[in-house]
Protein backbone atom coordinates (compact mmCIF):
# COMPACT_ATOMS: atom_id res chain seq x y z
CA UNK A 1 0.00 0.00 0.00
CA UNK A 2 1.39 3.06 -1.01
CA UNK A 3 1.91 5.47 1.78
CA UNK A 4 -0.48 8.76 2.21
CA UNK A 5 0.90 12.18 2.24
CA UNK A 6 0.29 13.86 5.40
CA UNK A 7 0.56 17.23 7.07
CA UNK A 8 4.00 17.13 9.15
CA UNK A 9 4.45 17.50 13.06
CA UNK A 10 4.15 21.56 13.88
CA UNK A 11 8.24 22.83 15.52
CA UNK A 12 5.77 23.27 18.58
CA UNK A 13 5.04 19.34 18.96
CA UNK A 14 8.33 18.41 17.58
CA UNK A 15 10.06 20.14 20.51
CA UNK A 16 8.50 18.51 23.20
CA UNK A 17 9.65 15.08 21.51
CA UNK A 18 13.15 13.37 22.35
CA UNK A 19 15.99 14.42 20.42
CA UNK A 20 17.07 11.96 17.35
CA UNK A 21 18.98 9.35 18.13
CA UNK A 22 22.59 9.69 16.29
CA UNK A 23 21.86 7.72 12.77
CA UNK A 24 25.75 6.01 12.76
CA UNK A 25 25.55 4.71 8.63
CA UNK A 26 23.13 2.49 6.96
CA UNK A 27 22.96 -0.82 8.45
CA UNK A 28 21.44 -2.68 5.50
CA UNK A 29 18.95 -2.46 2.17
CA UNK A 30 16.85 -5.28 1.64
CA UNK A 31 15.65 -6.49 -1.84
CA UNK A 32 14.16 -9.69 -3.15
CA UNK A 33 16.39 -12.36 -4.85
CA UNK A 34 15.07 -14.39 -7.71
CA UNK A 35 18.37 -16.88 -6.79
CA UNK A 36 20.47 -16.74 -4.00
CA UNK A 37 23.76 -17.99 -5.71
CA UNK A 38 22.89 -16.45 -8.78
CA UNK A 39 23.01 -13.20 -6.79
CA UNK A 40 26.04 -14.49 -4.80
CA UNK A 41 28.27 -14.58 -7.55
CA UNK A 42 27.13 -11.12 -8.91
CA UNK A 43 27.57 -9.58 -5.23
CA UNK A 44 30.35 -11.89 -4.17
CA UNK A 45 32.76 -12.97 -7.24
CA UNK A 46 32.01 -9.82 -9.59
CA UNK A 47 31.69 -6.94 -7.42
CA UNK A 48 33.77 -8.25 -4.06
CA UNK A 49 31.52 -7.76 -1.63
CA UNK A 50 31.96 -10.85 1.04
CA UNK A 51 28.55 -12.95 1.93
CA UNK A 52 28.67 -12.40 5.67
CA UNK A 53 25.19 -13.34 7.16
CA UNK A 54 22.31 -15.47 6.52
CA UNK A 55 19.06 -16.16 8.42
CA UNK A 56 16.24 -18.44 7.53
CA UNK A 57 12.85 -18.77 9.06
CA UNK A 58 8.96 -20.18 8.16
CA UNK A 59 7.71 -16.95 9.69
CA UNK A 60 8.28 -13.42 9.29
CA UNK A 61 9.35 -12.09 12.67
CA UNK A 62 7.94 -8.60 12.36
CA UNK A 63 4.51 -9.57 10.89
CA UNK A 64 4.09 -13.53 11.96
CA UNK A 65 2.61 -14.30 8.82
CA UNK A 66 4.06 -17.32 7.39
CA UNK A 67 6.44 -17.56 4.05
CA UNK A 68 9.35 -19.12 4.26
CA UNK A 69 12.90 -17.58 3.46
CA UNK A 70 16.25 -17.22 3.04
CA UNK A 71 17.77 -13.67 3.99
CA UNK A 72 21.47 -13.09 2.86
CA UNK A 73 23.83 -10.27 3.86
CA UNK A 74 26.40 -9.16 1.70
CA UNK A 75 29.03 -6.66 3.63
CA UNK A 76 30.56 -3.44 2.33
CA UNK A 77 33.61 -1.78 3.81
CA UNK A 78 32.40 0.55 6.14
CA UNK A 79 30.82 -2.61 8.08
CA UNK A 80 26.94 -1.70 6.30
CA UNK A 81 24.90 -4.13 4.23
CA UNK A 82 22.99 -5.31 1.24
CA UNK A 83 20.66 -8.08 1.73
CA UNK A 84 18.36 -10.17 -0.29
CA UNK A 85 15.15 -12.45 0.37
CA UNK A 86 15.40 -15.74 -1.74
CA UNK A 87 11.33 -16.62 -1.52
CA UNK A 88 12.69 -20.18 -2.63
CA UNK A 89 10.18 -19.63 -6.48
CA UNK A 90 12.21 -18.59 -8.21
CA UNK A 91 10.65 -15.18 -8.87
CA UNK A 92 12.30 -11.54 -8.62
CA UNK A 93 10.63 -8.82 -7.86
CA UNK A 94 8.52 -6.73 -10.57
CA UNK A 95 9.49 -2.97 -11.55
CA UNK A 96 6.99 -0.37 -10.19
CA UNK A 97 4.29 0.48 -12.66
CA UNK A 98 4.32 4.16 -12.10
CA UNK A 99 8.31 4.71 -12.06
CA UNK A 100 10.63 4.97 -14.39
CA UNK A 101 13.99 1.93 -14.04
CA UNK A 102 16.52 4.84 -13.60
CA UNK A 103 14.42 5.85 -10.07
CA UNK A 104 15.05 3.81 -7.84
CA UNK A 105 18.79 2.56 -7.02
CA UNK A 106 21.10 2.04 -4.66
CA UNK A 107 24.67 3.35 -5.33
CA UNK A 108 27.95 2.50 -3.45
CA UNK A 109 31.00 4.57 -3.65
CA UNK A 110 34.72 3.48 -4.86
CA UNK A 111 37.60 5.28 -4.19
CA UNK A 112 38.59 7.04 -7.49
CA UNK A 113 37.64 6.80 -10.97
CA UNK A 114 40.45 4.10 -12.17
CA UNK A 115 38.08 2.12 -9.44
CA UNK A 116 35.28 2.65 -11.46
CA UNK A 117 36.72 1.98 -14.93
CA UNK A 118 38.24 -1.36 -13.11
CA UNK A 119 34.52 -2.32 -11.93
CA UNK A 120 33.30 -1.24 -15.72
CA UNK A 121 35.69 -3.86 -16.89
CA UNK A 122 34.88 -6.86 -14.68
CA UNK A 123 30.89 -6.07 -15.14
CA UNK A 124 31.23 -5.97 -18.78
CA UNK A 125 33.40 -9.39 -18.25
CA UNK A 126 30.70 -10.98 -16.59
CA UNK A 127 28.34 -10.31 -19.53
CA UNK A 128 26.25 -7.12 -17.08
CA UNK A 129 25.08 -3.92 -19.55
CA UNK A 130 27.32 -0.82 -18.08
CA UNK A 131 26.16 2.88 -18.26
CA UNK A 132 28.90 5.63 -18.10
CA UNK A 133 31.04 6.57 -16.89
CA UNK A 134 29.02 9.38 -16.12
CA UNK A 135 29.89 12.99 -14.62
CA UNK A 136 27.81 14.52 -12.15
CA UNK A 137 30.05 17.12 -11.69
CA UNK A 138 30.57 16.39 -7.81
CA UNK A 139 31.17 12.50 -8.47
CA UNK A 140 31.27 10.53 -11.39
CA UNK A 141 28.81 6.97 -11.79
CA UNK A 142 28.39 3.50 -14.01
CA UNK A 143 25.09 2.29 -13.78
CA UNK A 144 23.61 -1.38 -13.92
CA UNK A 145 21.15 -3.84 -12.83
CA UNK A 146 22.05 -6.90 -10.51
CA UNK A 147 20.70 -10.31 -11.15
CA UNK A 148 17.39 -9.49 -9.98
CA UNK A 149 16.34 -6.21 -11.83
CA UNK A 150 18.30 -4.14 -8.62
CA UNK A 151 19.52 -0.79 -10.45
CA UNK A 152 22.72 -0.34 -9.05
CA UNK A 153 25.49 2.74 -9.17
CA UNK A 154 28.68 2.43 -8.58
CA UNK A 155 30.21 6.19 -7.35
CA UNK A 156 33.66 7.79 -6.83
CA UNK A 157 33.43 11.39 -5.36
CA UNK A 158 34.94 14.59 -7.14
CA UNK A 159 33.85 17.00 -5.00
CA UNK A 160 35.74 17.77 -0.88
CA UNK A 161 34.07 17.76 2.37
CA UNK A 162 34.45 21.60 1.62
CA UNK A 163 32.99 21.88 -1.42
CA UNK A 164 30.03 19.66 0.08
CA UNK A 165 29.27 21.72 2.87
CA UNK A 166 28.96 24.87 0.49
CA UNK A 167 26.47 22.83 -1.21
CA UNK A 168 24.34 22.22 1.80
CA UNK A 169 24.43 25.92 2.60
CA UNK A 170 21.55 26.35 -0.36
CA UNK A 171 19.92 22.74 -0.24
CA UNK A 172 17.00 23.61 2.17
CA UNK A 173 16.25 27.01 0.31
CA UNK A 174 15.98 25.11 -3.42
CA UNK A 175 13.81 22.35 -1.81
CA UNK A 176 11.81 25.24 -0.44
CA UNK A 177 11.29 26.47 -3.74
CA UNK A 178 10.38 23.62 -5.20
CA UNK A 179 7.91 22.82 -2.58
CA UNK A 180 5.85 25.84 -3.20
CA UNK A 181 5.68 26.05 -6.66
CA UNK A 182 4.68 22.28 -6.38
CA UNK A 183 1.61 23.56 -4.69
CA UNK A 184 0.77 26.04 -6.93
CA UNK A 185 0.68 22.89 -9.12
CA UNK A 186 -1.31 20.94 -7.01
CA UNK A 187 -4.12 23.86 -6.55
CA UNK A 188 -3.84 24.94 -10.46
CA UNK A 189 -4.53 20.44 -11.10
CA UNK A 190 -7.40 20.52 -8.56
CA UNK A 191 -9.19 23.89 -10.05
CA UNK A 192 -9.27 22.01 -13.96
CA UNK A 193 -6.02 24.06 -15.20
CA UNK A 194 -4.36 22.19 -17.57
CA UNK A 195 -0.58 21.86 -16.64
CA UNK A 196 2.13 20.47 -17.60
CA UNK A 197 4.47 17.78 -15.51
CA UNK A 198 6.34 20.31 -13.11
CA UNK A 199 9.56 21.28 -13.81
CA UNK A 200 12.89 22.26 -11.19
CA UNK A 201 13.39 25.60 -11.03
CA UNK A 202 16.93 25.79 -12.28
CA UNK A 203 18.79 23.31 -14.44
CA UNK A 204 21.90 22.01 -13.31
CA UNK A 205 22.87 20.29 -16.12
CA UNK A 206 22.04 21.78 -19.04
CA UNK A 207 24.67 20.16 -21.04
CA UNK A 208 23.08 16.47 -20.93
CA UNK A 209 19.91 18.21 -23.15
CA UNK A 210 22.37 18.95 -25.90
CA UNK A 211 23.61 15.01 -25.75
CA UNK A 212 21.93 12.75 -28.04
CA UNK A 213 20.33 9.48 -25.84
CA UNK A 214 22.76 6.77 -25.29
Amino acid sequence: MAALMKNPLPLSALSSLPPPAPVQQLHHYAYRARDAEETRHFYEDILGLPLYHIIQSDYVPSTGEYCPYTHFFFRLQDGSFIAFFDLGNDEAALPSPNTPLWVNHISFRVNTVADLEAMKARLQADGTEVLGVTDHHIFKSIYFFDPNGVRLELTAQLADEFEMLQESKTAHARLAEWTARKQQWREEKTAGKAVAPLKPQQNDRPEVASKPAA
